[in-house]
């Protein structure tokens, strides 16, 4: 499949899901705006809003929104999806976060050697800490169980 099919599949598989969106939207009674667009090769739906209701506390909301979004996929087009879901800007200021956390661990591994445990995490959120520590040349690895898994940071 050419790059442009790729991204045009994506499209449609927004299309659908900020159809749904926009739906949940109105039988809450929420305001905000959905913009559907393609990043990463994923679909990314954005509903913009100042309304913090639909991330909830820790983004658990937002993130029971995003597996709803890709149950409407699963059942309407038959394929698993892999879209991510934001609102607000709420991820993007999350992957600052984490992002400054890594590189708070990284110094830490960096200076000390000693290995460093961080904070349980969801699975979305260590991947953005394994990508740092891998591009800062330093290891990392998950430990432990769900909700309570981490990633520990080391010289490797």
């Amino acid at each position: 499949m050419s790059e442009k099919t790729d991204n045009e599949a994506l499209l449609s598989e927004g299309d659908l899901v900020a159809d749904y969106l926009e739906e949940l939207l109105d039988i809450a009674d929420l305001d905000g705006d959905i913009e559907n667009s393609v990043a990463n090769g994923r679909a990314h739906i954005a509903i913009v809003t100042d309304d913090d209701r639909l991330i909830g506390k820790d983004g658990e909301v937002l993130d029971a929104l995003q597996e709803l979004c890709r149950l409407v996929v699963m059942t309407e087009q038959g394929h698993r999806s892999r879209l991510t879901l934001d609102v607000g800007g709420f991820r993007d200021r999350r992957r600052a976060e984490l992002v400054a956390l890594a590189k708070d661990a990284i110094a830490e591994v960096t200076e000390t050697g000693e290995a460093v445990r961080m904070a349980p995490l969801n699975a979305y959120e260590r991947k953005i800490i394994h990508d740092e520590v891998a591009a800062a040349g330093l290891s990392s690895e998950s430990e432990g169980e769900p909700p309570f898994r981490r990633v520990v940071v080391s010289k490797g």
